[in-house]
């Protein structure tokens, strides 16, 4: 066997002192060329792995063991040495984008800062021909390289910072959760594109993920972690097909359920008047014309039609999910539905009012009825702020309750969404794991009593475990509170396993919509087809 790329030997990494191993006793080896899987639920010490191999641990971490890519310690790296490690060596890409990119500088800036700063002979013709190489390898039209990274979806956003990572064709790229904003289709492309790096250039790959069907997929081993130690170390084929560890065929299970979509209703669910009614929405954005963009874009029309002209009904009682690829205009329309953003023409009519009309004060009121559970529940959580005072707010901000008399209210919420009130009420934020704050982020949404619940990519982020914890969770709490979900999400599986009906976005338009059982068995619109063919499944036969 030819010499390893990497190796990590008896690695522990504890973030103080005094806190326990997070990381206890790894070992493994990756091949140059190789992809390995790193599967577990969130805490277990996968991405602190990741990070560990780069060197970017908080200061006042406790690292034992050996890291060596070949022959290298890279704990015994100089400061300069380890500038020029990272990027050229070995590349990280991030869950969240938005740690990765600078807003103050633009998509092109970041790429030709990076090549520069490695490549100090490189000409910026030079290195603005191989960075929009790379963009264009991973879809970002030219015509974007003048823009912010705020002018860009989340999805976007991903795909600027998996370019980042290949402009120095680094040996080993650690993807740390890199299509858990995508949807499927590019989620698949950009997979591919990786797999095909490794392959041309003999780079390796480790892919952190949750996703077991996408690990399955396109790497070559697992590596399963669970409570900071390596569980389950084997080729794909062994770990899905014969696993070992009993948290490792709970996982499978948990992945093989929510596959098979069996939660959802493929029962009809007519009433008398929808809930929410929208009628020609339309929401357009206008890019502004500067020099670069005019060199760079052919066309003349530079206006971004995210939302373009959607009727759509949503149901009491139902579970309407919206699926599409990153940009299409999700996220877009649920602001809008929100009136976070004003249409630029058409109406939303939530219980027969509209909602562009309303005054300020009135649309406050308003919003007591409609609530939003956002993707990354670290991000809409005040790190200042116990659990049981965000949970709280809400309550307090539309004057629905005083201080003392929310307290109740919020024990027993915590307690429905399995938080013991004692344990949780007075810690905050960072002292939870993922899916712990999901479920306080569910109640923070339900405090107010809600008629309708936009959930934005509400599991993305969630291992397969504890997403279908979650999702049985919000199926429970639909019937007991009478809620009507949105339910937004890039994960073709859990939409259904989770939804009545299904609506398709495509470029700011509904391409179809049908009951989930049509959809998936018979789908009509061709984009539908892409999507569902695009999606990752978990192959068991064991033949």
């Amino acid at each position: 066997m030819a010499e390893a790329l990497l190796t990590i030997e008896h690695l522990k990494i504890a973030y103080s002192p005094t806190t326990p191993w997070v990381v206890n006793d790894v070992s493994l080896a990756l091949q140059p060329g190789e992809r390995l899987g790193l599967v577990g639920e969130s805490g277990c010490g996968k991405s602190t792995i990741g990070r560990a191999i780069v060197r970017l641990l908080p200061e006042g971490s406790v690292v034992e063991g050996h890291i060596h890519l070949a022959e290298r310690d890279l704990y015994q790296l100089s400061d300069r040495e380890l500038r020029q490690f990272r990027g050229e060596e070995i590349a990280l890409i991030f869950q969240d984008p938005m740690t990765r990119l600078n807003p103050l500088l633009t998509i092109g800036e970041h790429c030709l800062e990076t090549l520069q700063a490695h490549r100090p002979g490189i000409s910026t013709k030079e290195a603005k021909t191989r960075a929009l190489e790379v963009l264009q390898a991973v879809k970002i039209p030219a015509e974007r390289w003048a823009q912010y990274p705020h002018e860009f979806s989340g999805g976007m956003r991903q795909r600027v910072a998996i370019a980042l990572a290949l402009l120095l064709n680094p040996k080993l790229i650690i993807a740390d959760e890199p299509t858990t904003s995508l949807d499927v289709t590019v989620a698949a492309q950009i997979l591919q594109e990786l797999q095909r790096l490794c392959e041309e250039r003999n780079m390796a790959l480790i892919l952190i993920s949750h996703d077991l069907a996408l690990v399955g997929e396109y790497c070559d081993r697992i590596a399963v972690m669970y409570n900071g130690q390596l569980v389950e170390l084997g080729s794909t084929t062994q770990v899905l097909q014969q696993p070992h560890h009993d948290y490792t065929q709970a996982l499978l299970q948990s992945a093989l359920s929510l596959q098979a979509g069996v939660s959802s209703s493929s029962e009809p669910l007519p009433t008398p008047e929808p809930l929410l009614r929208l009628r020609s929405l339309k929401q357009y954005y206008t890019l502004e014309a500067n020099l670069l963009a005019k060199v760079f874009s052919k066309a003349d029309d530079r206006t971004i039609r995210a939302v373009d002209g959607i009727d759509l009904e949503i149901y009491c009682g139902e579970t309407l999910g919206l699926v599409g690829e990153s940009g299409c205009g999700k996220s877009t329309l649920s602001r809008t539905i929100l009136q976070l953003l004003k249409p630029t023409a058409g109406q939303v009519e939530f219980l027969g009012q509209d909602l562009a009309r309303l005054k300020r004060r009135e649309m406050l009121r308003q919003r007591r009825d409609i609530q939003m559970i956002f993707q990354d529940p670290h991000a809409c959580l005040n790190p200042r702020m116990t659990i049981g005072e965000s949970i709280a707010d809400p309550l307090l901000i539309h004057q629905m309750a005083t201080p003392q008399s929310a307290k109740p209210q919020v024990e027993a919420l915590l307690q429905r969404v399995g938080l013991h009130p004692k344990k949780f009420y007075d810690r905050y934020p960072g002292e939870l794991s993922g899916g712990q704050q999901q479920r306080v982020a569910i109640a923070r949404a339900l405090i107010t009593r809600p008629k309708l619940v936009i959930c934005d990519e509400p599991v993305s982020m969630l291992d397969a475990t504890v997403r279908t914890q979650v999702l049985e969770l919000m199926q429970e709490l639909k019937d007991e509170f009478e809620l009507t979900y949105l339910f937004i999400t890039h994960d073709l599986w859990v939409a259904r396993f989770f939804c009545d009906r299904i609506a398709v976005m495509y470029q700011g338009k509904i391409v179809e919509l049908d009951q989930t059982a049509a959809v998936f068995d018979n789908p009509q619109h061709s984009y539908t087809q892409t999507l569902l063919a695009a999606a990752p499944m978990l192959q068991m036969d064991c033949a």
